[in-house]
């Protein structure tokens, strides 16, 4: 089972940002988070790297949902969706599957849940 889902897309890095978030919208999530990965390693490291962003989804419902079904389920939230730019100007986005990363979780609750969560973030990928 792949742990991501992902795109490749034929637009700019900001476009596919902007894609990215109104598609979560769509299905219900907010970005808790939002990681620029390019700029902490220029300013922590001093390194240049390409354009890559981690965004953290939130769909509260379904968290909430998860963290009644198990405690400890919030050291895998928010489910990251990451944008990165390719040397070859190429944007992709991937998504975290929920199902592989809680294959560890034996809670046929939280699986379902995970489940739900699985189709909404495919959809979001696949609408791109």
């Amino acid at each position: 089972m792949d742990y991501v889902f992902t795109k490749r897309l034929d637009i700019s890095f900001d476009q596919a940002i902007d894609l990215v978030v109104a598609g979560l919208k769509k299905e219900g999530f907010g970005i808790l988070t939002e990681i620029d990965v390019k700029a902490t390693l220029k300013k922590k490291l001093d390194v240049d790297f390409r354009n890559y962003r981690i965004l953290g989804a939130c769909n509260p419902p379904y968290a909430h949902k998860a963290l009644l079904a198990e405690p400890w389920i919030g050291s895998m939230l928010p489910c990251n969706v990451i944008v990165q730019e390719f040397d070859d100007g190429t944007v992709e986005v991937g998504a975290v599957n929920p199902i592989s990363s809680m294959q560890a979780v034996d809670n046929p609750e939280l699986g379902e849940v995970a489940m739900e969560i699985q189709s909404k973030l495919q959809r979001v990928i696949n609408r791109l």
